[in-house]
């Protein structure tokens, strides 16, 4: 399918995807934000990675909806917390590659087993580390001996890493027949 043409698809490694980083905890706003803030925060962070002109990657209405569903919390007097941004941040990037039932199972199963603190900056770090490892051509390896919960975390976030490198691949296969 890609024969003879592996050169192009060589430097597809960008620095927006290099120095892929989601905010830790303890890098979310100290201060509870209104939607239109919440989602320009969002978009600020994830639009170069999976957004785009036409497709944004959280609209006020899908945060909507997402509460009416009880993904997430209902905000506090129309303010969000750092709970809610983490699971937003956490809905955005697995909905690229999961139903949002599937990612609400997850959330739970997440929720059920660690503090949120921990479960969401652990979501981050596996995240970042397959990206990078996906976008190096490295193996990404998943150990036999850590928890059901910490396999299935390896699992999810290596999903999106490789959906995310297909999308570039096809990015540059695009930009480069025009």
């Amino acid at each position: 399918m890609f024969m003879g043409k592996t050169d192009k698809y060589k430097n597809i490694k960008d620095k927006k995807i290099t120095n892929f980083h989601i905010p830790r905890w303890a890098e979310l706003p100290d201060i509870d934000v209104y939607l239109d803030q919440l989602v320009t925060y969002i978009e600020k962070y994830l639009n170069p990675y999976i957004g785009s002109e036409d497709t944004p990657v959280i609209t006020k209405t899908m945060i909507n909806n997402y509460v009416k569903q009880q993904i997430i919390p209902a905000p506090n007097k129309k303010k969000y917390r750092k709970d809610h941004i983490a699971h937003i941040f956490v809905i955005c990037i697995l909905k690229q590659v999961y139903s949002i039932n599937n990612i609400s199972n997850l959330i739970e199963l997440a929720s059920n087993t660690t503090k949120l603190i921990l479960a969401y900056d652990q979501f981050c770090s596996e995240l970042e580390n397959a990206v990078t490892t996906v976008f190096n051509g490295e193996e990404y390896k998943i150990a036999d001996n850590i928890s059901i919960e910490h396999k299935l975390l390896k699992s999810v976030v290596l999903s999106f890493a490789h959906k995310l490198y297909v999308e570039k691949v096809f990015l540059v296969e695009n930009n480069t027949n025009k």
